[in-house]
């Protein structure tokens, strides 16, 4: 009984700390889960990507699943690879989440309707305190890919924009981590007011604009760097922030040239750089055996 998925990466428009409110987009990186059934009671998980990584949200997405299916006597291995940098504000924790709950689903041979799913995710990282708001902004742009704007608090999909075409997306992506739980919530509280008004320009459809703008400010109440950002407008970005709570940051240009030459701008703050793409597919159950 075993069961393989891919879920997509995801990046932010509009960081929902603030006010529950969020937007993101999806893009080509990925976490692909394994989940092997056997009879026992045990969950044992192996992030491959980073074995020191805390397995619990792993644990709580599995154990979401199998009390929705009213498992017993059953044991899982679950195993995650991933491209997608841990703890940079990339959406990793979503992106994992997706995959192992459509993994077990599939390991089970049963099946959930796609938002049900979303939410057992999203509950899961709740319970694993790796997210305030419960991310379903980034649970579903991870799911769905394209844009998609979202109530967090309600759990309520608000927009969703079909990409017409696929973005270039380079990711500034530094060594140190940033966890959820170290996030102070309050100050970030704060700005809600300027939050809220960058949120209704992303569901007005200026989500480019909305980007850069949640950047500068989470950026600025976060500590960071906000000339990073400013660097890849000046050189061509259609937008540019930062993602999630940090510290990565990401630009997305119509043109490889333009990414050329943000990678050169980029190249003066000694950090890895990841180039990518715009994501507009589905997470999906892997049919052929995953082999590493």
């Amino acid at each position: 009984m075993r069961g393989e998925a891919i879920a997509f990466g995801a990046a932010t428009i509009v960081n929902a700390m603030a006010t529950g409110k969020g937007a993101a987009f999806g893009i080509k990186l990925w976490t692909k889960a394994k989940v092997t059934l056997k009879k026992g009671n045990f969950i044992k998980v192996k992030i491959l990507s980073d074995l020191n990584e805390n397995p619990i949200l792993a644990e709580k997405v599995v154990e979401k699943i199998f009390k929705k299916f009213n498992v017993k006597d059953l044991g899982a291995y679950v195993e995650t690879i991933s491209n997608i940098p841990i703890a940079r504000g990339l959406k990793s924790s979503s992106v994992a989440a997706n995959a192992i709950a459509l993994a077990a689903t599939a390991a089970l041979g049963e099946k959930l309707p796609d938002l049900e799913l979303i939410n057992l995710s999203v509950e899961a990282a709740l319970e694993a305190k790796v997210t305030v708001t419960g991310a379903f902004d980034d649970a579903c742009a991870s799911y769905f890919g394209n844009i998609i704007a979202t109530n967090n608090i309600k759990r309520r999909i608000e927009a969703f924009y079909s990409l017409n075409k696929d973005y270039e997306v380079l990711i500034y992506a530094p060594k140190e981590k940033s966890y959820t739980f170290n996030v102070n919530i309050e100050r970030i509280k704060k700005v809600a007011p300027l939050v809220e008004h960058v949120y209704k320009e992303a569901l007005k459809g200026n989500f480019w604009e909305a980007m850069s703008l949640n950047g500068l400010i989470y950026s600025a109440v976060l500590g960071y760097n906000s000339e990073i950002a400013i660097d890849a407008l000046f050189h061509g970005a259609v937008a540019a922030g930062l993602s999630g709570k940090g510290p990565a940051f990401v630009a997305v240009a119509l043109s490889e040239d333009v990414i050329d030459n943000i990678v050169k701008a980029w190249r003066k703050y000694e950090s890895e750089l990841i180039r990518t793409k715009t994501n507009r597919e589905k997470a999906y159950v892997i049919d052929e055996p995953w082999k590493q």
